[in-house]
């Protein structure tokens, strides 16, 4: 078995059903210029009847075990990363291994918007320790279903989607290079659903106060947010002997527009290098790095040798940051493309909820 773990496969699903700023005006007191200046994003994807956490983690799956060549039985190990899953237990995880028919041990992962890369850096170990040859990563989140939409603070920001790689064993030197993670829970009422656990459970009162609905003190949180991008960025390059100047590509969390520009500038980056498309999705929470991962290939802005750096953080609060040499053919696209319907994005008609 290899000593690196490569990305082989990648995937996303997002829901049909699209939320635009115009749609937020009718539903609360905002408007589309004061989203669109202090956060960069323009709509969201939310689900309808008959989605889930479940549904868009196992369509984003099939896809990139599609990309990687392989069928739900070759895999080893499966996380979903979420704080939205269809149950409190069992774990969406769980639901995904049995739909791909896969015969392998799975879980969920919660450290919030980082879980992705949390998850990412777990799976690595089992690949490169020997103990798995193919895994399974799932960044995803239904934040509609917890997002108060009479709290202009927060509904404006949040969307559903799902993103998911194959990491496999591989003897050609690339793939994860170097990570970091970390979490400082002094503070967790600075982004958190406060009832619904073991020390406040819902009840009559707590719904009724709206405690059951994601809460956030934006300002700590943004304050948070723009020191530690760039910092846990810089850590993860150290650890893969690099600096910023090495990345061909930085694909940061998509939380708000101003927070990547700032993590951007700290780390010296042009606009060419940083991709973003939060104007499409908001923020996606553990999904946002795994989207747009694949809508950066899909560009043609990844590509093999290409050293991409990852950077997220969230509620905890927690962070993580990873970079990966890409060493997957292009070719796989190619293919791909001839054999899979193109993932629609583009609903006909924008759609009204409240």
């Amino acid at each position: 078995m290899g000593h690196y773990s490569a990305i082989t496969g990648w995937g996303m699903n997002v829901p049909e059903k699209i939320l635009t700023n115009a749609d937020l005006e009718r539903i609360v007191d905002t408007s589309d210029e004061w989203i669109t200046s202090r956060t960069g994003i323009k709509e969201r994807h939310v689900i309808s009847p008959g989605e889930s956490t479940s549904t868009l983690s196992i369509a984003a799956a099939r896809q990139a075990l599609e990309r990687a060549g392989l069928e739900g039985k070759d895999l080893d190990l499966i996380i979903v990363a979420t704080v939205s899953p269809d149950y409190r237990f069992p774990s969406t995880a769980n639901l995904v291994q049995h739909a791909l028919g896969a015969q392998c041990g799975a879980f969920d992962m919660q450290a919030a918007c980082s879980g992705f890369l949390y998850a990412v850096s777990v799976a690595h170990q089992f690949i490169v320790n020997g103990t798995a040859k193919h895994a399974l990563v799932i960044g995803v989140e239904v934040l509609s279903q917890v997002i108060d939409y009479k709290d202009r603070a927060t509904c404006v920001l949040f969307g559903d989607g799902a993103g998911a790689v194959i990491l496999s064993a591989s003897d050609e030197p690339g793939g994860l290079l170097g990570f970091t993670i970390g979490s400082d829970g002094a503070r967790p009422e600075l982004l958190w659903i406060p009832t619904g656990g073991s020390k406040e459970p819902a009840t009559e009162e707590t719904i009724r106060e709206r405690r059951n609905f994601v809460q956030m003190q934006g300002a700590e949180v943004f304050k948070f947010a723009t020191r530690i991008m760039g910092t846990a960025m810089e850590e993860a390059l150290a650890n893969a002997g690099m600096t910023a100047a090495d990345m061909d590509l930085f694909i940061p969390h998509q939380a708000n527009l101003r927070i990547i520009e700032a993590a951007s500038k700290r780390l010296n980056l042009p606009s060419e290098k940083v991709f973003v498309n939060i104007e499409k999705y908001g923020n996606t929470s553990a999904a946002a790095i795994p989207i747009a991962l694949c809508e950066a290939i899909d560009q043609g802005r990844v590509y093999p040798g290409a050293h991409l750096g990852m950077v997220a953080f969230g509620g905890g609060l927690t962070w993580a940051a990873a970079v990966v040499k890409w060493t997957a053919p292009i070719r796989t696209l190619e293919r791909l493309q001839e054999s899979l319907p193109e993932q629609a994005v583009e609903p006909a008609q924008p759609v009204h909820v409240g």
